[in-house]
């Protein structure tokens, strides 16, 4: 049994993002219309052809070690970064607030990487001088 549906225990389980499908962790992460969108704007420029909204297939693309290490730095944090915003997007709307548009979360995400690798690139992590220009060039 999915942990989300077991956290849920006695409320409505139906994914709030949407409203068409019961939440779990694949539907949620990215089965989910809106999760999907979000999830491709943010990664698509970098998996391109491997792109996929398969839980099982995006675990093993996180980590394959064979990938080139600023692409797998940028695919691992940008995971994380939409995995956040996603969860703390549900448990705003569960705990009453409005959902913001799919377009600004987008941008709030982008925004958050950029920013991110901003920072890296300026302490001059090992290997990772290049990196904000990487996250540019992925950008479709």
């Amino acid at each position: 049994m999915d942990r989300v549906v077991k956290w849920s225990h006695g409320s409505d389980t139906i994914c709030v993002l949407c409203n068409k499908a019961p939440e779990s962790r694949n539907h949620l992460f990215f089965e989910c219309d809106t999760s999907a969108q979000v999830w491709e704007y943010v990664v698509k420029g970098i998996l391109k052809h491997e792109f996929t909204t398969i839980w099982s297939e995006i675990i093993h693309i996180i980590s394959d070690k064979k990938r080139e290490k600023m692409s797998l730095y940028c695919i691992r944090y940008a995971f994380q970064a939409v995995l956040y915003a996603i969860w703390r997007e549900r448990n705003q709307i569960k705990h009453g607030e409005k959902m913001i548009p799919i377009s600004t979360l987008k941008r709030v995400i982008e925004k958050g990487i950029r920013n991110k690798f901003s920072l890296v690139c300026k302490k001059r992590a090992k290997g990772m001088g290049e990196l904000l220009q990487f996250w540019f060039s992925t950008r479709i």
